[in-house]
């Protein structure tokens, strides 16, 4: 599926109501879920423990 046809699916589910600003935050949240998988798919990845260590560090 291309980006367009990715852009007007997720458009053509939005309620009959929605607004310019649902539709833009529908696209922004599919656009952050897509770049994610990417990085997954490519490795970038942090493991349970580093991310329970890098919580840790907020925590102090």
């Amino acid at each position: 599926m291309t980006v367009k046809e990715k852009v007007v699916h997720a458009v053509q589910e939005l309620p009959e109501d929605a607004s310019i600003e649902d539709a833009m935050e529908r696209l922004f949240f599919l656009s952050k879920i897509e770049k994610g998988i990417q990085q997954a798919d490519s490795g970038q990845t942090l493991s349970h423990a580093q991310v329970k260590e890098r919580m840790a560090k907020w925590q102090n």
